[in-house]
């Protein structure tokens, strides 16, 4: 019996008209040419053809006619559908059992547990991260993933995460049994066959994926959505650069190119090769003077990310171009300079909200060539989704994403919370042409954010650079639906990144701490909040296009501007120095307040939560940023 294992060393397959692999014999090759993949990519795809067992082996090449062959596959099964009033585009949709990231079946495999999460408290749970040792890990596998794709093909997809040849970039190797899977990995990665000539015979990040429905069916499928949800578990190997995903097909689950590669572990690897690998959108902003900075941010899924990367500024003026919406790479160069890429190729944007007032560019962005999931469909072939209320004909009549008949104003909601627009960023209006530059763009901010009803001011930049990884590090924000939580709570998401931790956050913290030494000219770090409310409840600041007046004064604090005035928090805007011209009921004061009760129990509390899920690990500088923070709270 072959047993999943992180070796695949052993006999290498040989190809006639099939390809022969040691124990399991003749299997077909439906496409693609496998004595000429790179040696290690061979074993790699015979290891897992003897545990997974799948009845043939497709070889990726990204051309245009594999995706029509795929997409006719999946309409043929009512997998997918065509709208009809939308070019290139189909709707989607899953079991309602496999709908969102499943964090608690996610975790790392390391030798030492130390090495993946922090010293928690004694009877704390942990939230930055789940460990699993090697044996544990070995065991879950080979229960799951033995036979696993019996009776489907084996699809090898070739992907490279940033422009192919970059420096900055990776290449990833996924296996899946997952017609949609290939068909986002398309969008969402850059898959051809020249990777192969690019890898050699370097190192790749092996990915491994099943929906563990392996054929005949032991249940009924539901929306002829194949997965095994009773069974779903992400396992991320950081040693050996691996990902193995059985069960799920959602693509937080099974887009492994995504937050599995993109975070965990291009964390782990940026980690040992001294770059960061961020939960961070990338903009570029240009003044009405000509003046062009790029920023990065950070905001916890469903706070904004997509809207603000996106944003149609409300200044005359300004210009603002995107180089990515969700993760950014980031490397000093030989002069100094922080440079970024995106190393995703589309948009996995969440779609409730998501409208031609709140985000045209995006809207624009998912016209053609899209796919959308979980989303609901209008009698005439068009998306719906909640906040497109004012976009349709109230007599329409709607199919909402569990197929019941709809209309808008009836209860309930037509799409799900967490549905999602799939499409390339190379379509959206506003993309900027180096958006595939290979030596990135040079990055002059990093912004923090999250949703912060009460106490939280419009924007503060913080002292240093070693405050500034402080204010990351207690970031705060509401649940949304791009996890499995529901209901609305403050919860931590330290540097936007609690769900993505490929490894001990004390060492992360320490690992950005360590980039601010020469020749390295850090930016400067900053922290919004869109989201503070009244004593009503009616949001303080109007948000959206607006946050340009936000940002133009974040880029002259970056010029050196003497616009800020210092607080015990952070620097906040001189009054007068961030334009709120032309907008109604807006109350500076109010805007920026700092109740000194509010934030002594705010920095309480942040040093609780740190005391308790970091403990010993967590860097002794940060701990003299916090203790001073506390100090200049009580002189308020």
């Amino acid at each position: 019996m072959a047993h999943f294992g992180l070796s695949d060393e052993g006999q290498d397959a040989v190809e006639v008209h099939e390809i022969i692999v040691p124990h399991v014999g003749l299997i077909p090759v439906a496409k693609g040419d496998f004595k000429r993949l790179p040696m290690k990519v061979q074993k790699f795809i015979s290891h897992y053809i003897d545990v997974c067992k799948p009845r043939g082996l497709y070889i990726c090449d990204g051309n245009h006619a594999e995706a029509e062959e795929i997409t006719h596959k999946l309409i043929e099964r009512g997998c997918l559908k065509e709208l009809t009033k939308l070019e290139n585009c189909y709707i989607c949709k899953t079991d309602p059992k496999d709908v969102a990231r499943v964090e608690a079946k996610t975790w790392i495999s390391t030798p030492h547990k130390y090495d993946t999460v922090p010293h928690v408290k004694e009877g704390v749970k942990g939230i930055l991260g789940q460990w699993m040792s090697p044996d544990d890990a070995k065991i879950e596998m080979d229960e799951r993933f033995q036979g696993c794709m019996k009776g489907r093909m084996m699809y090898a997809i070739p992907f490279c995460m940033g422009p192919v040849g970059s420096p900055l970039s990776k290449i990833g190797v996924q296996l899946t049994d997952s017609n949609y899977v290939l068909l986002c990995m398309r969008i969402m990665t850059r898959v051809t066959q020249d990777i192969w000539e690019v890898l050699g015979n370097e190192e790749f990040v092996r990915c491994l994926h099943s929906m563990g429905c392996p054929r005949p069916h032991k249940q009924p499928l539901v929306n002829h959505w194949p997965c095994n949800p009773e069974k779903t578990l992400i396992a991320h190997f950081p040693d050996q650069r691996m990902v193995a995903s059985y069960g799920s097909g959602y693509g937080g689950n099974s887009l492994l190119g995504k937050k599995c590669f993109a975070l965990r572990i291009a964390g782990r690897i940026a980690y040992d090769e001294g770059w960061l690998a961020e939960h961070m959108l990338i903009m570029s902003l240009t003044s009405p003077e000509g003046e062009e900075k790029f920023v990065a941010a950070a905001f916890p899924s469903a706070c904004g990310k997509t809207n603000l990367a996106m944003i149609k500024p409300s200044l005359p003026g300004w210009k603002v171009q995107c180089v990515g919406d969700d993760i950014a790479w980031m490397r000093f160069d030989k002069n100094g300079t922080l440079r970024a890429i995106n190393p995703e190729a589309g948009f996995f944007g969440v779609a409730p909200g998501t409208n031609w007032q709140t985000n045209p560019n995006a809207m624009l962005t998912c016209q053609k060539n899209t796919i959308f999931t979980n989303v609901a469909e209008t009698a005439d072939g068009m998306y719906y989704w909640e906040g497109l209320e004012d976009d349709v004909d109230k007599n329409v009549e709607i199919t909402t994403w569990l197929g019941a008949k709809w209309k808008v104003g009836m209860p309930g909601k037509a799409a799900h919370p967490n549905s999602r627009f799939c499409c390339p960023a190379s379509q959206c209006p506003i993309i900027h042409p180096r958006w595939e530059d290979p030596e990135g763009v040079p990055i002059s901010a990093i912004i923090f954010g999250g949703r912060r009803p009460e106490g939280v001011p419009l924007v503060f930049e913080s002292f240093d650079w070693k405050h500034g990884v402080m204010v990351g590090a207690q970031l705060k924000s509401e649940t949304t639906a791009a996890a499995e939580f529901t209901g609305k709570k403050i919860m931590h998401d330290p540097m936007a990144m609690r769900p993505f931790m490929g490894y001990n956050f004390g060492k992360y913290l320490e690992h950005w701490l360590s980039m601010d030494k020469p020749p390295h000219k850090v930016p400067k770090i900053f922290h919004v909040n869109w989201f503070r409310t009244s004593k009503t409840g009616a949001f303080l600041w109007p948000g959206f296009g607006e946050n340009i007046r936000v940002l133009e004064w974040v880029l002259k604090r970056v010029r050196g501007d003497d616009v800020a005035v210092e607080t015990p928090v952070g620097l906040v805007p001189k009054k007068g120095t961030l334009d709120i011209s032309g907008l109604d009921n807006v109350d500076w004061e109010e805007l920026f307040s700092l109740p000194k009760d509010y934030w002594q129990g705010d920095i309480a509390e942040t040093k609780k939560f740190l005391t308790e899920q970091v403990g010993e690990d967590l860097p002794v500088a940060i701990q003299k940023e916090l203790d001073a923070q506390e100090e200049r709270i009580k002189s308020m």
